[in-house]
């Protein structure tokens, strides 16, 4: 039988493989295997944490198909994939190892978007070390697909908002109906209309851009047309949900308030989107070029490396990427049982008073807390702090944690930074204004930690990671101080800085007290 396999093969100018070699070729493609599970196995914390988002938001509910698609790409290149040595690549090991203290420092950062990349990265990382740039060459689109399945894109929403209730404005401007708009609230005559978070079009805006990227690579051979498709597929959301929000407006507009302010809503703006795609699909159809999922890479001169460079390959592998989650877990066994935290130290000069609202910052939960009201030159100060324990689940800095939430009688009007001359120091702040049923007040807002502050989130997670290297802990708390006001926002910043000017001093000193308890 292998004789005439051979004669067979012979005839049609190839060599048929030998037992061997067909064994040896299942265990390079198993050691690959092997090795792939790897990054899983040690990093099953931050995979769950990905599917954990699959599975509570909608938004990213699209990440359960991801792998099995990449999968499914790579079966469709069998063919290619069995004509190509399987030979290590060693030096990528250094951008594993890279990759890991990616992840490190997204841990001791406590930024779960680095940590979770970082394992993503790992993936196509690990095939590269494992079964060499020919391959990893040959499957580079599925690979970097599988980036898709990191839930990304919530620091969009608020831009989105914006964005689209701008866009909205203006466009019923232009219709010549009259608006009056308060931040991302508006009215026409007919009723009033709010922007919020799943009006942003972000999910829109993802499912969008990966079945553009997944259509592009399907459909097109050459670089520059998969790039100029991919390009739309991520803009043309953006323009279409403006024109979504639009024209949902204007059906409850011209309908009295009776169609498109409900359920229908949503199914109102999925049809549109489901429409928009299928035109752009339609209209890329044109384009079409043939055999993208045939074609076969350059010829590799060399056969496949032996079984046990494969399985020094994959060592090195778990070396690179087992020696991260274990000294992770060392630095954070000084925060299994952390010292409880207590903001009593702080004792205001100023005399407390009744609230002039009921609004609370929708943070998580702290380790300590204090809100209070306090009468300032005849004005009421109010005083919001939350302190954050290193060792809790919740944190300080966190895209959950905001001023106001949907649904709620509260809603920011406008936001911008702000510096601040305070007994004789710099503060550099956020002030957020704030409209509600009881009140409207503007909030100055900012971070404490390790004794520095600063208004932002990304500056705020660098000083966390730079002092967490230096103690080992990234306590800190969030404050925030807030006036009313009736028209003129700046009428109530005088109130702020006088209150600012007689307890910051006592405050800091509170927050400072918690942190020598960890020292």
């Amino acid at each position: 039988m292998n004789t005439v396999a051979s004669t067979v093969a012979e005839l049609h100018g190839e060599r048929a493989p030998s037992p061997r070699a067909s064994h040896a070729g299942m265990a390079h493609w198993l050691i690959v295997l092997v090795a792939v599970l790897v990054p899983f196995a040690a990093y099953f914390g931050t995979a769950s944490s990905i599917v954990a988002i699959w599975q509570r938001s909608g938004t990213f509910a699209h990440g359960y198909v991801i792998l099995p698609i990449s999968l499914w790409l790579v079966w469709q290149r069998r063919a290619v994939l069995a004509q190509l040595p399987v030979r290590p690549c060693f030096p990528a090991l250094v951008a594993l190892i890279l990759c890991g203290a990616g992840w490190l420092l997204g841990l001791l950062g406590d930024v779960s978007i680095v940590r979770q990349y970082a394992f993503a990265l790992m993936i196509p990382l690990t095939v590269l070390v494992v079964a060499g740039v020919a391959i990893a060459r040959a499957i580079a689109f599925p690979l970097a697909f599988i980036l898709f399945g990191v839930p990304v894109g919530e620091g969009l929403i608020d831009p989105l908002i914006e964005l689209t209730a701008g866009f909205t404005v203006d466009a019923l401007r232009a219709t010549g109906i009259p608006v009056l708009r308060e931040g991302n609230n508006f009215s026409i005559p007919s009723g009033d209309w709010s922007v919020v978070e799943a009006c942003s079009g972000l999910r829109y805006l993802i499912s969008s851009f990966t079945l553009g990227c997944l259509y592009a690579y399907l459909t097109y051979r050459s670089t520059r047309r998969r790039v100029l498709f991919a390009l739309v597929a991520l803009l043309l959301p953006v323009v279409a949900n403006g024109v979504r929000a639009y024209l949902i407006v204007m059906i409850g507009h011209t309908s009295n308030m009776t169609l498109a302010v409900g359920v229908d809503h949503l199914i109102y703006g999925w049809v549109f989107f489901g429409l928009v795609m299928l035109l752009l699909f339609w209209i890329g159809s044109f384009w079409r070029e043939e055999g993208v999922a045939q074609a076969t890479p350059a010829q590799v001169s060399g056969g496949s490396a032996a079984p046990v460079h494969l399985l020094l390959a994959a060592i090195g592998v778990v070396i690179c990427i087992g020696v991260w989650p274990a000294y992770g877990r060392h630095l954070e066994r000084g925060n299994v049982a952390p010292p409880p935290a207590d903001l009593s130290d702080y004792q205001a000069g100023a005399r407390s008073t009744v609230p002039f609202t009921e609004w609370q910052p929708a943070f998580a939960p702290a380790s300590a807390m204090r809100q209070a009201f306090y009468q300032v030159d005849g004005t009421t100060v109010g005083l919001a702090v939350r302190y954050y324990r290193d060792g809790r689940p919740e944190r300080l800095i966190s895209s959950t944690n905001r001023l106001t939430q949907a649904h709620t009688a509260w809603h920011e009007t406008g936001s911008a930074l702000r510096d601040e001359a305070i007994g004789g120091q710099q503060l550099r702040l956020r002030e957020t204004t704030i409209g509600g049923t009881e009140a409207h007040f503007v909030v100055w807002q900012w971070y404490w930690i390790g004794g520095t502050t600063t208004p932002g989130d990304y500056a705020g997670k660098l000083l966390q990671l730079r002092q967490k290297f230096m103690t080992g802990h990234d306590d800190g708390a969030v404050v925030m101080v807030f006036a009313s006001y009736d028209e003129d926002p700046a009428t109530a910043r005088p109130a702020l800085r006088a209150f600012l000017r007689a307890e910051l001093a006592a405050l800091d000193a509170a927050l400072a007290a918690n942190r020598r308890e960890r020292r």
